[in-house]
């Protein structure tokens, strides 16, 4: 039996959304995944304002159809697309980056799914919440008219470098 995230869906920031994508240093061309990617902001800002490829996955039906209708009122049809199911149960392999807004517990559970899939040269930017455990390559706060936010980066070579990650 795999394990179901419970996440509250909280909306990120448009600001924290741009910024996130800015500090993974999003390439065009580049395949971004969205971990409960909610409304989809972050894969229709990754593939409209960065020109990557996206893909969300989504386990709530309702966020899945809000995202495929914006996805497709934008004409980003042949740039993003929406899986609709368990994030731990979808190869994310092909990721460059991947963006989280869980919760620490989930993103601890995470781990073991990114060092089994994750290609060295991939990166993975956190909203709010670290992986505890690995050393973020850099925490930036971000301030928004509603509260702070962090956002926290690894660069999988370096985690992967860490001793006790040596494959």
């Amino acid at each position: 039996m795999s394990y179901t995230p419970v996440v509250p869906f909280v909306p990120t920031p448009e600001i924290v959304v741009k910024r996130m994508l800015q500090l993974a240093e999003v390439k065009p061309g580049e395949v971004v995944y969205d971990l409960g990617c909610g409304d989809g902001r972050i894969i229709i800002t990754a593939a409209k304002d960065f020109g990557a490829y996206a893909v969300g996955i989504e386990i709530r039906k309702d966020l899945v159809e809000q995202c495929i209708r914006k996805v497709k009122e934008l004409g980003l049809e042949d740039r993003i697309t929406i899986v609709y199911g368990n994030f731990f149960e979808v190869d994310i392999s092909e990721a460059d980056v991947v963006t989280l807004y869980l919760l620490t517990s989930v993103n601890e559970k995470l781990k073991t799914k990114f060092l089994k899939e994750l290609k060295p040269s991939a990166r993975i930017v956190s909203h709010d919440f670290e992986i505890l455990g690995w050393k973020p390559s850099l925490v930036e706060d971000i301030r928004e008219e509603w509260r702070n936010h962090k956002v926290y980066l690894y660069l999988m070579k370096d985690v992967l470098s860490e001793e006790k990650y040596v494959r």
